[in-house]
């Protein structure tokens, strides 16, 4: 035998014995189990940035659940009745900044008798999270800025004389700029708070705050320095939003206007791009208040479109419904639209082209129609919108030894179109994957987290798989129930922060998903 030849096999027989002893370590714990999961398609999941958007507004109390008959609201043309807090876990208002802070100093939040502190009492009572837009311009709707600060000197532009009431301020005004920041701040004090708001549509500039025909100087004049005003209070107010509401998600418009002081025309401003995305960069996701609207000068434009397609699986996307079939002449959109459910349908085909995470029951008849003419689609959009996660296939061990590796493979699902936005800069990926021993009692004896298994990449028609390694210690002896969940990992413990699309029988302990039974030795 040659000296090559003699190399040879004795690498080849060290080769067996690195293999044999990779197989003894995965494997040394024992026989696996391989479970797979049926998706839940029906039951509403209440997720961060998900679902359906309730909407509230300045002028009502507490008494509107009953007066608008959401408590009782018919549904499937009369056939059943139901709650519309059952089916939307977000409570939206847009309001002035002139309600929430009608006295230099004197906020709404710290009068628990004050009209909106009631109102948000009777939605978070109902288990619905709030959203927030702050409007400041006077024009169409009255004193939306308080009055101490134009008081003070602030610069506004006033398109009716005969409506002294409706003072519209400029936002490069730094007398205005002073006071709405420390409103801001102090507002952020109060809510900056994922356990309580769920979003703050965080821009509130122009006509009903929809962030165009944005006014800066006399008589809504475009001028030289227009583009530097547009540019310096997009910069301005979303540092601000951003410094302030650190744990909350910030939404903006994505409009083809956005900052201008126009509203309609199919001419995009060159400005609309870079200035969208200083907001981006200033960690803003976007939202849209003209779905279903198809007329390319003043409704969801191509331009619109267009852009919004660039962000998909980046940023989740928010809609807002353009008719108000109640008050709009919505038979006239190009899209031909012959009853309310047309409407309707209208909203939920842009909404799925759009990839969106949150739809929305706007209020009074809006409402009313969703539930009435269109709850095919109310019940569609829980089952194929925004994101639901559930755990496809996992293979686990069923015999864990404390102090010895075990390895757990598992892949992941979404049902929906959208994606869970886990990489948002408010959530910083605090979501992962995570499995837990849950001990004959019920409690959670330990959990441990896949730091590489990112919820954000889930993405329907993929199914990510994962192979998990991780070591128990000191877990007393006995059987437990194995189980998955998506966690939070900024709760300490981590707690399942995101609910998995399966039937309520095969969850355990707060969320998880029950995966087997094992036993656990020294």
């Amino acid at each position: 035998m040659t000296l090559k030849q003699t190399d040879m096999k004795i690498n080849r027989f060290f080769t067996f014995i690195i293999i044999s002893a990779s197989f003894f370590q995965v494997s040394c714990t024992g026989p696996s189990q391989t479970v797979t999961y049926e998706p839940d398609s029906v039951r509403v999941l209440d997720n961060p940035l998900n679902g359906w958007v309730m909407y509230l507004a300045r002028n009502w109390d507490e008494n509107f659940w009953e007066e608008q008959g959401y408590d009782s609201m018919p549904a499937d043309s009369g056939k059943l009745t139901v709650k519309v807090s059952d089916y939307a876990s977000v409570a939206y208002l847009r309001t002035s900044w002139s309600s929430m802070e009608p006295e230099e100093g004197k906020y709404f939040w710290n009068d628990p008798d004050s009209r909106l502190s009631r109102l948000l009492k009777s939605a978070r009572d109902r288990g619905m999270k709030l959203a927030f837009r702050v409007v400041v311009d006077g024009r169409d709707q009255g004193a939306n800025t308080p009055d101490f600060v134009f008081e003070d000197g602030a610069g506004y532009y006033l398109q009716n004389p005969r409506r002294p009431d409706q003072k519209t301020p400029f936002p490069q005004d730094p007398v205005f700029r002073k006071h709405y920041e420390k409103f801001i701040e102090a507002f952020a004090a109060e809510f900056n708070d994922p356990d309580i708001t769920a979003f703050i549509d965080g821009y509130g500039l122009g006509k009903w705050g929809e962030g165009h025909n944005v006014a800066y100087e006399p008589g809504n004049a475009i001028s030289d320095s227009t583009s530097y005003y547009k540019k310096n209070t997009m910069e301005w107010i979303t540092s601000l939003y951003s410094r302030t509401f650190t744990k909350v998600p910030l939404v903006i418009n994505y409009h083809r206007h956005i900052g201008a002081p126009v509203s309609e025309g199919r001419q995009v401003d060159p400005d609309s791009e870079s200035l969208l995305q200083i907001a981006i960069d200033n960690g803003y996701c976007l939202r849209a208040d003209s779905f279903g609207m198809n007329n390319q000068d003043w409704g969801y434009n191509d331009w619109e479109r267009s852009y919004v397609k660039k962000w998909a699986y980046k940023l989740p996307v928010i809609m807002e419904g353009g008719w108000i079939v109640g008050q709009h002449s919505w038979w006239q959109d190009p899209a031909g639209y012959k009853t309310p459910k047309d409407v309707r349908a209208g909203e939920f085909k842009t909404s799925e082209e759009e990839k969106v995470n949150m739809m929305d029951f706007r209020a009074g008849k809006e409402t009313a129609s969703w539930f009435r003419d269109a709850f095919d689609y109310v019940q569609k959009f829980v089952a194929e919108g925004g994101y639901r996660l559930y755990p496809a296939e996992i293979s686990a061990p069923l015999k864990l030894v404390n102090g010895r590796k075990a390895t757990i493979a598992h892949k992941w699902a979404n049902m929906g179109w959208g994606y869970c936005p886990n990489n948002l800069q408010q959530w910083n990926y605090k979501y992962k994957a995570a499995f837990a021993l849950i001990d004959n009692s019920g409690n959670v004896a330990a959990v441990y987290v896949d730091e590489n298994a990112d919820p954000s990449a889930w993405i329907k028609g993929a199914e990510p798989a994962y192979t998990f390694r991780f070591v128990p210690e000191n877990i007393p002896a006995g059987e437990y129930t194995l189980a998955a969940g998506i966690v939070d990992t900024s709760e300490q413990p981590a707690v399942p922060g995101i609910e998995v699309a399966l039937p309520e029988d095969r969850l355990v302990a707060g969320g998880w998903a029950k995966v087997q039974t094992v036993s656990v030795s020294d």
